[in-house]
């Protein structure tokens, strides 16, 4: 790397320079970097750096590790306000709150149920606590053949297999707005006295508007992780914890906290949740109106283009596919960048556009226009193509990255794994062609961001099936958190005397 210029601020001046394309934002977080906050106190923090806030514990700023004044006071609001007995604010994002509320749950060695596809979080915070992992496969959805949450039958089964369980762990919803049937699942570890620990990071709105889908501590769960930036109105990076019930283990939640959270924390991302949750209790359902109908009309003028949308239980997100096996989500994905409008994810088949309580009906019209725009540039190219007999096949290599992926679910051949211990560190590995990773043990994480959820981790048997997925991947230009070799070609592997 060249010496900079030390008069240079390079990633201030790429923030700047990116403010002022006034793209459209269809990603998180949730405020649309609009000024949000009702009260004209608040209208120069809304647009400002609130260096006039950026302050440390004082005798009158309170301590988020030991509250009893303002913070407690906030918390206790929050609670309220999304139906806990008690909250906890999170600077570290909902990874604070997962690897919390992990810790806090078990011992090293101790068996916990968990989901198979959840966030990267999960995977570390159990690495981290030292936990007998039993992952639990999920169903696909049937029109995408997307993983969403285990069935009640296969939680059931693992309840009774493993009696001792300290909890049970889902993620709900899923980045595309897809829930799991929380009531039913919260029920059946209940049952047992199993407490159910939720991470809801993309449904912090959830149970706020009656479109939206219930929450997940409206279904019962005991220990619940919000991204309230994602989908609200807060600063990136805050979250919240919330706990209800006798199940959960707060004093030693609250502990974990201490221990996975900055001593030094935010005042502005602390006041940004306090604001967001003042927000939604001022405004109730009409926060969420102008998205809502956002994303109504965007749906409709699908209809009429060679495009569609998942129909999922949270109306805010709209996964996107191109109808004709012509693009894929991360073409489309790009096209609507060109055109201004910049997505949340995508994946080989989807483009998934997070709306969010900042989202405007204006905001539809510019996306609604440069849907059709694309639609028009890929029916010019149909045609031009249908007059080239001779121009090459790329609609099948097209169509054949994006053959729905249900019957070939990375995490959905095995109902229940054996309990695992997630490693932190491995002592030998090798490089190998990923084409001949089957039968060996993955040595290395590998991690499609996002949505951040690991196809493979140190330690798990590395399948047929996933090696047919992530060359998929590679080859449609996903990118990939952990591997050594970025393009994929090869992967690192334990040699055969540290499997």
């Amino acid at each position: 790397m060249n010496r900079a210029d030390i008069q240079s601020a390079p990633l201030y001046e790429m923030l700047m320079k990116h403010a002022s394309k006034e793209s459209v934002s269809f990603h998180v977080p949730g405020h649309k970097q609009r000024t949000m906050y009702m009260g004209n106190e608040e209208s120069s923090l809304g647009a400002g750096c609130w260096l006039n806030i950026d302050v440390t514990e004082l005798s009158d700023t309170d301590d988020l590790h030991d509250p009893t004044g303002a913070i407690a006071e906030a918390q206790e609001l929050a609670a309220q306000c999304f139906g806990a007995e008690e909250t906890r604010f999170l600077v570290g994002g909902s990874t604070a709150g997962n690897l919390a509320m992990i810790l806090g749950i078990c011992e090293p060695g101790e068996i916990l149920l968990v989901q198979r596809n959840v966030h990267k979080s999960i995977i570390h915070g159990l690495a981290l606590a030292g936990a007998r992992c039993v992952f639990l496969a999920p169903e696909a959805d049937e029109r995408s053949g997307i993983p969403v949450a285990p069935s009640v039958e296969t939680v059931t089964h693992a309840l009774e297999r493993y009696p001792t369980a300290r909890a049970l762990i889902l993620c709900s919803p899923n980045y595309y707005g897809m829930t799991a049937d929380l009531p039913r699942l919260v029920d059946a570890a209940h049952a047992r006295k199993v407490p159910v620990l939720v991470d809801e990071a993309h449904g912090a709105h959830f149970g706020l508007h009656p479109d939206i889908p219930g929450s997940a501590l409206q279904a019962g769960a005991d220990v619940v992780v919000q991204s309230t930036h994602k989908m609200l109105a807060s600063l990136t990076m805050s979250a919240m914890l919330h706990i209800q019930g006798e199940l959960a283990p707060r004093p030693e939640i609250r502990q974990a906290l201490r221990m996975v959270q900055s001593s030094s924390p935010s005042y502005p991302l602390l006041a940004s949740l306090d604001l967001a949750r003042r927000e939604v209790q001022t405004q109730g359902p009409a926060l969420f109106e102008q998205a809502l109908s956002a994303a109504h009309l965007i749906r409709e003028a699908l209809t009429d283009l060679p495009l569609a949308a998942l129909n999922v239980q949270d109306p805010l997100k709209l996964s996107i596919r191109e109808a004709t096996g012509r693009m894929t989500g991360f073409e489309l994905q790009a096209k609507l960048e060109e055109r201004g409008c910049l997505a949340e994810m995508a994946d080989i088949n989807y483009t998934v556009l997070a709306l969010g309580s900042g989202t405007r009906i204006a905001d539809a019209a510019v996306c609604i226009d440069a849907l059709s725009d694309i639609a028009r540039e890929l029916k010019e190219a149909i045609d031009i193509k249908a007059a080239d007999a001779s121009s090459p096949n790329r609609d099948q290599t097209n169509a054949t990255l994006r053959e729905p992926s249900a019957k070939r679910s990375p995490v959905g051949s095995t109902r229940l794994s054996d309990p695992v211990v997630i490693r932190r560190r491995t002592s030998s590995t090798t490089a190998i062609p990923l084409r001949e990773a089957a039968g060996h043990i993955c040595g290395e994480w590998i991690i499609p961001y996002p949505p951040g959820i690991p196809l493979l981790y140190p330690g798990e048997p590395v399948s047929a099936v996933v090696v047919e997925e992530l060359r998929r991947l590679a080859a449609a230009g996903a990118r990939f958190q952990g591997a050594t070799d970025e393009t994929l070609s090869t992967i690192q592997v334990l040699t055969r005397g540290d499997d």
